[in-house]
C-alpha cells in the first residue's frame, strides 16, 4: 500500500469476532450457495444440457455462449458500479437490490418447461442471474472492512466462506432427498414436465432471498462521499481509468495482486469444477459417489477456510495463500498419480482442504489493501481481473488431454487435465510470491 493511502477505517470491537453482524453477513454467503451450487453447478445447469432439450451438445453450447457473454459483462461493469456504489454511499442499497434481482431471476427459472423451445429462456435467466449476482458480491465483498478488525480480518473472512460451504452442503441435501430422490412422497417430487426440477429453482430463489436479507438490516449503510457530483455513465469509465493509472503509479504491489489472484483463482475454481468429471471419468465413480465427495469435499473446505482464517490473522494472508497454493500442487500431483478410487479420496480431500483458505485469504488480501471509500471500486476490479482470466484452465485442462490422448491407453488420456490445471496454479504462485504483503514498506529490503 502507498505510504500516502488512508487506511480503511474499521470500528474497534474488542476480541469479539463472531457478532451480530458478522452473522448477518456470513448469512449472505450462506443463502448465495443455493445460487452457486443447485443453479448453476449440479442441478439447474445439468437440467438444461439434459436430452430434454434436444441434443447435449447444442445445449452445452448455447449454455457456454449465454455465461461467456455474461462473463464479459460483468468484465464491463463491475468495477464501474462497484466505484457509483461506493460514491454515492449506496453501497448496502445496491447490494439489496442485485439480490433481489438474483431471487426473481432465478425463481424465473420455473418457467423453463423441458422443452427445445424453452432452452434459450433458461439459458439467458441463468446467465442474468449470473451478471447480478457477481454485481452483488462486488458490494458484498466490499463490506468486509465495515464488520471486522485489522485484528479479525482474515477469520471474518475465512468464517464467510465456510458458512458458504456448509450452506452449500446443506442446500443440495435438502434439493436431493426433497426433489431428486425424495425420501418423503410429495406433489412437488413429481417428475411430469421436471415440476422437481423447476420447482427447485424456486427453493434456490427462496433461499437465496431470505438467508439475505439479514445482512440488509444489520450492517450500515457507508457514508456518501463529500461534494461528490453525480456523473454519466460513460464519465465513470474516464473515473476509472484515472484512478487504475494512479493506483498503478501509487499501489503497483496491489496491481500485481489483481493478477496473480486472477491466475491462481482460476485454478482453485478449476479444482472443484473438473473435480467431479475426473472423479468419474478417471476413478470411475458413479453419480451417488461423486454427490457424497461433493459434499465430504465442501464438508473439508469449510474447515480448511476456518483455519485459514484464523492463521491469516496471525501469520498474514499472503503466507496462507502460499501455503495453500503449495499444499494444493503437492495434494494435485497425489491425485496425478493414484492408481484407484482410495488415492482419489485422500488427495482430492487434500485438495479441497488449501481450496478455501486460498479463495477466503485472497478475499482478506484485498480488504487489507483497499483504502477507505474504494472497497467497491478495487473489488468490481478483482471481479473483472478474475473474468479477464477464466479462460485459462479450461483451456489448459483440455489441451493437456489433447496432447496425452495420442500417447496413452483409450480413457486415460483425462487423468493429464490435472497436469493443465497445476500449471495454472504453479504460474499463479509464481505471480504471487514477489507481491508485497499488505503493509509492507515498498522499499527494497522491506519485508515480503
Amino acid at each position: 500500500m502507498s505510504p500516502n493511502a488512508t487506511p480503511t477505517a474499521l470500528p474497534s470491537r474488542g476480541t469479539a469476532t463472531i457478532s451480530k453482524q458478522v452473522l448477518a453477513w456470513a448469512s449472505w454467503d450462506w443463502g448465495s450457495a443455493a445460487i452457486n451450487a443447485v443453479m448453476t453447478t449440479f442441478v439447474f445447469t445439468v437440467y438444461l444440457t439434459s436430452s430434454l432439450f434436444g441434443d447435449t451438445d447444442a445445449n452445452s453450447a448455447v449454455l457456454g455462449n449465454a455465461l461467456a457473454i455474461a462473463g464479459v459483462v460483468i468484465a464491463l461493469l463491475a468495477p464501474v458500479t462497484g466505484q457509483r456504489s461506493d460514491a454515492g454511499g449506496r453501497r448496502r442499497f445496491w447490494l439489496g437490490v442485485n439480490t433481489v434481482l438474483v431471487a426473481l431471476a432465478t425463481a424465473a427459472c420455473f418457467f423453463v418447461l423441458p422443452d427445445p423451445r424453452f432452452l434459450v429462456l433458461g439459458a439467458t435467466l441463468i446467465a442474468v442471474a449470473s451478471i447480478f449476482s457477481e454485481f452483488a458480491t462486488v458490494n458484498y465483498n466490499a463490506m468486509l472492512p465495515q464488520i471486522s478488525t485489522p485484528a479479525t480480518i482474515g477469520k471474518v473472512s475465512g468464517f464467510g466462506w465456510g458458512m458458504g460451504y456448509l450452506g452449500g452442503i446443506l442446500a443440495l441435501a435438502l434439493v436431493l432427498f426433497g426433489f431428486v430422490q425424495p425420501i418423503v412422497d410429495w406433489p412437488g417430487a413429481s417428475t411430469d414436465g421436471s415440476l422437481n426440477l423447476r420447482l427447485v429453482a424456486v427453493f434456490s430463489a427462496v433461499w437465496f432471498f431470505g438467508f439475505g436479507l439479514p445482512v440488509l438490516f444489520a450492517v450500515p449503510e457507508v457514508k456518501r462521499r463529500q461534494k461528490m457530483a453525480r456523473v454519466s455513465f460513460l464519465e465513470s469509465y474516464r473515473q476509472l481509468g484515472r484512478s487504475v493509472k494512479a493506483l498503478w503509479r501509487t499501489e503497483p504491489h496491489t496491481v500485481f495482486f489483481l493478477i496473480a489472484a486472477a491466475v491462481f483463482r482460476d485454478g482453485l475454481a478449476a479444482v472443484f469444477t473438473f473435480g467431479g468429471v475426473i472423479a468419474a471419468g478417471t476413478f470411475g465413480f458413479e453419480l451417488s459417489q461423486v454427490i457424497t465427495f461433493a459434499i465430504v469435499g465442501n464438508v473439508v473446505a469449510a474447515a480448511g477456510a476456518m483455519i485459514g482464517g484464523f492463521l491469516d490473522d496471525r501469520v498474514g494472508p499472503k503466507a496462507v495463500i502460499v501455503g495453500s497454493l503449495c499444499g494444493l500442487l503437492i495434494a494435485a500431483t497425489g491425485v496425478f498419480l493414484s492408481p484407484g478410487a482410495s488415492g482419489f479420496w485422500l488427495f482430492g480431500l487434500l485438495l479441497c482442504l488449501f481450496v478455501g483458505p486460498a479463495q477466503s485469504s485472497s478475499r482478506a488480501f484485498l480488504a487489507r489493501l483497499a483504502t477507505t471509500g474504494k472497497e467497491g471500486e478495487l473489488f468490481g476490479l478483482y471481479a473483472t481481473t478474475g473474468r479477464a482470466v477464466s479462460f485459462l484452465a479450461p483451456a489448459l485442462f483440455s489441451l493437456s488431454i489433447a496432447l496425452a490422448s495420442p500417447h496413452v491407453a483409450d480413457g486415460g488420456a483425462q487423468r493429464y487435465g490435472i497436469l493443465g490445471i497445476m500449471l495454472v496454479l504453479l504460474v499463479g504462485l509464481g505471480l504471487l510470491l514477489p507481491v508485497h504483503k499488505p503493509g509492507a514498506p515498498a522499499a527494497t529490503g522491506g519485508t515480503r
